[in-house]
């Protein structure tokens, strides 16, 4: 880590950063591993304190995209919702609250905490009713945002052209119910990126290329995330 790597990031994401020391070697190592993704380490960033300050307020993520963005989607889900790479193990008074209920004791060494993580589109039933009793199409993740969300939530959209109709509709609806979006696109950025609150635009020229830059991108803000709340390595 050079001395003065940090300076690639403005005052404000430095001095939220730098608190922790942890979150400052991530960052950095982000820039140095991948230097084609040094244009969207700011973002990156940014998108990780939203997180945070989300969580911290009782919020919730939710996830959105599709066919391989929605695999996306899954596999964020899986790395937020128990640990990653760090220890998640429940504390000494949370395992005491196991103590007289059945099989507690071995949930309570079992168990980990997670953070919450919503993928819209897993309800099935949700999404036929609204594909055959509403008139405008590719409405279901918004209608189902509309039901669920809530002010202190944010929402990540992951669109590799930044065009999906389905995804920005749920941005909108997001902006109506007062909460606050990511989007994860390609370089283009497409529609997507000008109606989000943070837009990650990582490189490529391919879908496929797009998607493989988005896996380094996620998977470094789940390695950020985790390490602001939980402290010991696996």
């Amino acid at each position: 880590m050079t001395k003065n790597s940090t300076h690639t990031f403005p005052e404000d994401v430095r001095s939220f950063i730098k608190k922790h020391q942890d979150i400052v070697q991530i960052a950095i190592e982000f820039i140095e591993q991948y230097p084609e993704l040094k244009p969207v380490a700011n973002q990156m960033i940014r998108s990780y304190m939203m997180m945070v300050d989300c969580f911290d307020n009782g919020g919730r993520l939710f996830l959105c995209g599709n066919g391989g963005s929605f695999a996306d989607c899954l596999h964020i889900s899986g790395e937020m919702l128990k640990s990653y790479e760090r220890k998640r193990g429940l504390n000494s008074e949370d395992k005491k609250k196991f103590k007289t209920i059945p099989f507690g004791d071995q949930l309570s060494r079992a168990l980990e905490y997670g953070l919450p993580v919503i993928v819209l589109g897993l309800n099935h039933s949700l999404k036929s009713a609204v594909e055959n009793d509403i008139f405008l199409p590719n409405i279901g993740y918004a209608q189902e945002l509309f039901a669920l969300g809530e002010e202190n939530d944010v929402l990540l959209g992951i669109s590799t052209s930044g065009m999906a109709m389905n995804v920005a509709y749920a941005v909108s609806v997001a902006k109506v119910k007062g909460m606050r979006t990511i989007g994860l696109t390609g370089e283009e950025g497409g529609q997507l990126a000008p109606m989000v609150d943070v837009a990650i635009k990582a490189p490529g020229k391919v879908t496929k290329r797009i998607q493989e830059n988005h896996q380094i991108i996620y998977h470094t803000v789940c390695s950020l995330v985790e390490t602001h709340y939980f402290q010991e390595k696996k």
